[in-house]
């Protein structure tokens, strides 16, 4: 075997947080990890339901200090009033990132353009968008229903007083059946809203307000004109007895678009460096170390920020997971390789600081875990959902060659595992390659499955044991193994722990889209 790192610069974790379920920080991660038990707990996110899901541990107020000690105490309460979770998640992890080893604040400081933030997400600020839209759906409705108003719609007054149907009029609401007079209500407003002569009155009126200018001093005139704007807009509101214009959106979604997290990470590190988020489903932390790799091997960056960050379930997650079939949803845990009912959604975050390994260690920065040695990547070009086993196999022997490695050197390896009959399909790929004698874990019975973070907390749950020496228990007790698993390949990790094997480490994910990242990981050198 020869390893990447023989003519090569190497690639070291010298930082990593965590935000899961039942673990707020990395530490109680690894001691969580240390017991069988699931961390997944009821959702009732629909009033009663029958899900479970990984609601993470976090609490902002436990940055606060630290965000306190470098900027004005106005910034934390910005973060509070604007900031969706997946930011707030990723934002806590980097902190605890950055304490394995002092120095790598300042390092990653004053690093330039050498350093560099890549941290993704696989779904997204979903509250926020949610909240949002709710919002203007009831503002919409309140709008309409205003300007449709006979008292303040001479169009629609004319219509009712010659008392005939028109073509293209929408029904009257009281006209349709019950069922959907809601609808209807909607529609009928919405139609007599877009002809209203009093709202063109009221839309001119406020463009006059609108095009008011900045006019000489910037800045000053700047908030001149904003102030004078609410002023004039308040007065208009109240001239015509008006609700607020629906328009008016939180600004908060354009705040948490998907390159948040990484660009408050940059924010919060004064890191100048490339921030941008890289989205791959559930390969996504793969993905992020792969890129950042390629631009530590490169010598465009020393040391990079990786990450991905997800919500916390909300039903719109839960409820298209389960629509999609692959949702576990009678209230109990689906372990992977056992029933195969499906699995659960949770949400969290994991941050790693990886570097250059000599120029780290001649730093006097301390390598954590294993060695990341090589990332193989493909896309199966196949379906959205249903994995193939032409692209895993693609990424799986990738990851080998990259890493001067044989199937033979494994000695462990972590499945995607997500307790569907893809489960299956995973091992039969898994064994066209690798031998029997390499132990298998699955753990998406302890933690759920993170759409985007998921791939990292098992990663970062290999690298915690082999740094010990072991490998942590997962939910999956011995007599509940599935038969036809079984039957393919039987060495697993069951709910007791065990000594690391010898070897290499490997860990796979798949994500929607058929995105596939398989990392291969090896033992530190003592030395370092």
């Amino acid at each position: 075997m020869e390893q990447i790192g023989t003519g090569r610069v190497r690639t070291g974790v010298f930082g990593w947080g965590v935000v899961a379920p039942k673990s707020p920080n990395v530490e109680a991660f690894e001691r969580n990890l240390g017991t069988a038990g699931t961390w997944l707990q009821p959702f009732n996110g629909f009033g009663p339901d029958n899900f479970l899901v990984g609601v993470p541990e976090f609490r902002l107020d436990d940055y606060r200090e630290w965000i306190n000690a470098r900027f004005a105490p106005r910034h934390f309460q910005n973060l509070k009033e604007k900031m969706d979770m997946p930011a707030l998640y990723a934002i806590g992890a980097f902190i605890q990132a950055l304490g394995q080893n002092p120095g790598l604040e300042a390092e990653l400081r004053d690093l330039g353009t050498q350093a560099q933030v890549y941290v993704g997400t696989g779904l997204g600020s979903l509250d926020t968008i949610n909240q949002a839209s709710i919002g203007l759906y009831v503002a919409q409705r309140k709008w309409d229903r205003f300007w449709a108003n006979p008292e303040r719609n001479s169009v629609l007054r004319d219509y009712l007083a010659l008392c005939e149907a028109g073509a293209d009029v929408p029904p009257a609401p009281e006209t349709v059946p019950f069922d959907d007079r809601d609808a209807a209500t909607d529609a009928w407003a919405k139609y007599w809203t877009a002809i209203s002569l009093e709202l063109r009155s009221y839309l001119d009126e406020l463009a006059e307000i609108e095009g008011l200018v900045v006019d000489g001093d910037v800045e000053m005139a700047k908030k001149g004109a904003i102030r004078e704007k609410e002023k004039r807009r308040n007065r208009l509101q109240e001239k015509w007895g008006a609700p607020e214009v629906p328009w008016k959106v939180s600004a908060n979604v354009i705040w948490n678009i998907h390159n948040t997290p990484a660009a408050q990470i940059s924010i919060l590190g004064k890191i100048h460096g490339l921030a941008f988020a890289p989205v791959a489903a559930c390969s996504t932390f793969g993905v992020a170390l792969k890129l950042a790799m390629n631009a530590i091997q490169s010598g465009e960056a020393k040391l990079v920020v990786v990450g991905a960050t997800d919500p916390p379930p909300h039903p719109l997650t839960v409820g298209s997971f389960h629509s999609a079939r692959v949702l576990a949803a009678d209230g109990k845990l689906s372990a992977p390789l056992t029933k195969l009912q499906g699995t659960h959604v949770a949400g969290g975050s994991v941050v790693w600081i990886v570097g250059d390994m000599d120029y780290c260690l001649s730093k006097g920065f301390k390598p954590l875990g294993m060695e990341p040695l090589a990332v193989g990547v493909s896309s199966d070009a196949h379906h959205i959902i249903t994995p193939s086993s032409e692209g895993p196999t693609i990424a799986m022997r990738k990851a080998l060659a990259d890493a001067g490695a044989e199937p033979a050197d494994m000695g462990s390896w972590d499945l995607h595992a997500t307790a569907t009959p893809g489960d299956f399909s995973e091992v039969e790929t898994f064994r066209t390659i690798f031998p029997e004698s390499v132990l298998v874990t699955a753990r998406k019975g302890t933690f759920g499955h993170g759409m985007s973070a998921g791939g990292g907390w098992e990663l970062t749950a290999q690298y915690l044991g082999f740094g010990r020496g072991e490998l942590f228990p997962t939910t999956l007790p011995e007599a509940d193994l599935n038969a036809s698993i079984a039957g393919v390949h039987s060495r697993m990790m069951f709910n007791t722990g065990c000594e690391a094997p010898k070897g290499l480490g490997g860990k796979l994910s798949m994500g929607i889209g058929g995105v596939n990242a398989c990392v291969i990981s090896g033992p530190l050198d003592k030395g370092e």
